[in-house]
Order: structure tokens, then sequence, then C-alpha cells
């Protein structure tokens, strides 16, 4: 009974033009107001996860009215924290997000933390389902001795800080030191090797935080080692992010030619992004560069180096113990081939000194509410396709579904997945029937707990402010990084 129920609320994508089923009451649609005919879906997390599943959830399903619960004032998550300032095409995506915002069926809420504000026992009780796509917020510790003193910070918080992250608007990154080292061969570590060895004056037309941009003005900042446990085979970045580091201004590669002895023949059976990225690295480390290149590396006031087959065993104190001064490495070899390949230490060791350590080993993400079931060991919630295990209505999409792992393209199809499952439960009754009471329930609950919530229109004042902001000093914006101001130019 309960899934002929389904199609009797118009919850079937019918055309609208299509009679009504044969036994069905003739003017049954009529009877039933809006909201009873609503698919009422809350999604949490604002970033490429959370707007790529709304956004299908919205095209394939004609009556589906979807809420964006968001913790910070403003909306794209990743996007707008996590994604270079020098790479301002990967932001474009914000266009598409802002369409989909501004659907008539469509709305999102900043400034409402759930887990903390509004529970997720209490989402479920006012939607039909949930989607918890709120990404990931933590970063894996290193779980060596030092890694607490200070000169040690994580790439996330880092990347946070020149981004305009609120919660690392704080952060002083102390880059007095002429030597900084990144645990870690992602992209997360080139974008923060990139920023690092930039000249200023090529990231003053970005929209990088004016407080970063003055102190990598006072860097001084000239050589950036990238360490990794394992082998040029195995580094995590792409080609694409290895090249703009080649031809970086004012910076030159250093490559050690013996860690790519015998790599020419194993890279014949390696698939080909892999294969293309490795002979890039082949070519920098062991061909001599055309003349120009030659002359420009030479004149070059900054370095960056791959150091391979290192593994870190302690953050070493400086003299009077109250800082970083360098890492202890745990020389490695490599053990098994493919993917299952792993660095086994040696037992030789070596110090690499340096006045900063920042460590990208990898994000990771948090559990929202005691009645989710989170995976602590993995960082993610345990589902099935998006489903989330035991909790019927509760999904997931993006890096708290799978890991963070893959691009934005990558999250997209994840998203859309994750939208699929929804929409094939609810078609087979397994979703909640009857009205749910939507945002007015929540909003009421908010109301009660004096939480003023930021709705798209809002956002859309700020981002005018960050514009203007910008105009004066060629920027495209000048981000707002304090909550509080944010919420004072609104009125709240």
């Amino acid at each position: 009974m309960a899934s002929r129920c389904w199609r009797w609320w118009g919850w079937s994508a019918w055309p609208r033009t299509r009679p009504p089923p044969a036994g069905s009451t003739p003017n049954f649609h009529h009877h039933l107001s809006t909201q009873e005919k609503t698919l009422q879906i809350c999604v949490v997390g604002s970033g490429p996860a959370g707007f790529y599943t709304a956004q299908h959830l919205l095209k394939q399903h004609p009556q589906a009215h979807v809420d964006i619960y968001e913790k910070q004032p403003v909306p794209f998550g990743l996007v707008r924290f996590g994604v270079a300032p020098d790479h301002p095409e990967v932001k474009n995506v914000i266009n598409t997000f802002t369409q989909t915002a501004h659907s008539g069926r469509c709305a999102f809420w900043g400034n409402v933390e759930v887990g903390r504000d509004v529970t997720v026992p209490e989402l479920r009780e006012a939607y039909h389902a949930v989607v918890l796509s709120y990404g990931a917020e933590d970063h894996r510790a290193l779980e060596i001795p030092g890694e607490e003193l200070p000169g040690v910070c994580s790439a996330r918080a880092f990347v946070g800080w020149y981004n305009g992250l609120p919660e690392n608007r704080e952060l002083e990154p102390d880059l007095s030191g002429d030597t900084a080292v990144i645990l870690g061969q992602g992209n997360v570590a080139l974008d923060v090797a990139r920023i690092l060895l930039t000249p200023p004056e090529h990231l003053e037309r970005t929209d990088i935080t004016k407080a970063a941009l003055g102190v990598l003005r006072q860097s001084r900042v000239k050589t950036v080692w990238l360490v990794g446990r394992r082998g040029p085979l195995q580094v995590a970045f792409t080609i694409k992010e290895l090249r703009e580091m080649i031809q970086l201004p004012g910076a030159r590669p250093i490559l050690d030619p013996a860690d790519f002895l015998g790599l020419q023949d194993k890279i014949k059976e390696v698939p080909r992004p892999r294969k293309r990225l490795t002979e890039l690295l082949l070519r920098t480390a062991t061909e001599k560069p055309e003349p120009e290149e030659a002359a420009r590396r030479a004149s070059a006031s900054r370095a960056w180096g791959l150091r391979f087959f290192r593994s870190p065993q302690q953050v070493l104190p400086s003299p009077d113990g109250r800082r970083a001064a360098g890492v202890r490495l745990a020389v490695t070899r490599l053990e098994g081939v493919g993917e299952a390949t792993r660095a086994v230490p040696t037992g030789d060791m070596e110090d690499l000194p340096c006045g900063l350590v920042l460590s990208s080993v990898g994000y990771k993400s948090r559990p929202v509410d005691p009645s989710v079931p989170f995976d602590s060991k993995l960082g993610v919630i345990p589902n099935v396709e998006g489903r989330v295990m035991d909790v019927p209505g509760l999904y997931c999409s993006g890096w708290v579904k799978r890991g963070p792992t893959g691009v934005i393209a990558t999250t997209m199809t994840d998203s859309f997945l994750t939208g699929q499952m929804l929409l094939q439960d609810l078609k087979a009754g397994l979703l909640p029937s009857g009205p749910r009471p939507g945002y007015a329930a929540i909003q009421a609950l908010l109301s009660g707990r004096g939480v003023r919530p930021v709705s798209f229109s809002d956002w859309e004042k700020l981002d005018a402010e960050e514009v203007a902001r910008g105009q004066g000093t060629g920027k495209p914006r000048e981000k707002l990084v304090d909550p509080q101001e944010m919420l004072r130019l609104l009125g709240h």
C-alpha cells in the first residue's frame, strides 16, 4: 500500500498533464495542499557534495524541496576555503551552485551548526530524508613526538588561513626561517608549497586574504621540501599541479637523479596518467634543461624539492625546546608491488633542519551527532552507496561518505549516486509517508535557541561587500573572515 500512496501524491515525477491513475479520486490532487505533495529533503553542508546532491534531487523530482544547512555564514565549502587563490578557474562551479540556490525549491541556511544548534534526530523528524554532506573538517595527525610544538601546523589549517576560513584566521605561521618542510606529496602539499614560494606580487590580484598576503610579503622562506614515505611512482599529486611547480616564477626544482634509477623500465606497465606524470618527473630530474630554462633556474632565488623514501619520526625542538627546528626522518625502502607497495624502514635516520613543519597527510571527517554511526578509524559514516547503515531515511555524500579523495568532478558523480539511491528508496516506499513540515519546524527550534540563520540573499549581500572591498586593490574580492562582522553587516 505504501508505494501506491507515493504515486497518488504525485511523487513519481509524472507530467502534470497526465490523467490521474485509474481508481483514484479525480480531484484528489486538488484537495491536497502543496506542502503535502512536497518531498522535503535536508542536506547538511554546502560544499560541492551538498550542492550537487541538491541539484540532482531538484532535477530528478519535480516536487522535491531541498534545504541546505551550513555552519559557516557563507556557502560553497572547500570551493571557497580549499581551492588555491591562484586557481580561480576551479571556482567557476560556484556559478552552477548559485543557480541551484536560486531555484524556488531550494533554500540555503547558513550560520546553523548541525549537532549543536539543531540535532540530526530533529532534522529527521522534520524532513522525509536527510543527507549528510559536511565533508572532512579535520586533519590526520602525524602521531609523532614534537608535533605539538610551535612551528608545526596542518596544511589544512594553513590553506584555511590564506583562504579566509574563519576558524583559521588567527593562525600565525612563522615564516622567518629559510626552510619549510611539508610532510606529504599530494595536491594540497603542492598548493601549500606553491603559495609559500610564489612571488607575492603574483598573488595580490587573487582572492587571497589581506592578512595572509601581508605575512607572505615578509616571508624569508627560500626552500620548501616535500617529504614522502614512498617513491616517485607513488606521489599523490597530478601532472597539472606538478607542471605549475616546475614553471613557478623565481623558483627551481631540486630532484635527486638517484631516486629515479631503473624507473624508465617500470613505467612501461603503469596506467597512462601515472606514466605521463612520472615521465615529467624523470625528465626534470635527469635531463639537461633548454638554455632559456637553465638560465631561469640559475637566477631563481627560491627552490623546492621532493624527498622520497623518508618517513617522519619526530619533530626536533630548538635548543631551548620552545619551537620546531627540524624533522627526524627514517630512511625507507619499498616492499611489494603495484598498489600494495609499502615503505619499510631501513634503520637509517636523517635530520632535516627547518623553521616550519606542515603536515599534509590527509583530511578526515568528524562525527556530527551521537545518533549517526561513525567509523573513527576510517573517518567516514558507514554506508552502502550513500545509504547510512541501519538508519533508514539518512544518507551521506562526498568526503564524509567515501573519505577525502578525488576532485570536484568525482564528488559530483558520487553525490548524484546518493541522490539516485534516495529516490529509489522513495519509489520503493522506504521513506516516511505523510507530509513533513521541513524548514518551518526547524525555524521554530532555531528561533527558540537564539540562532539567526543566513539566507542565500543574505550571502549575496556579503558577496557584494567582498567584491566592493576588493575593487579598491584590484582583487576579485576581499574575503570577510570574521563571522561576527558578517552577521553585523547583515544586521543579525
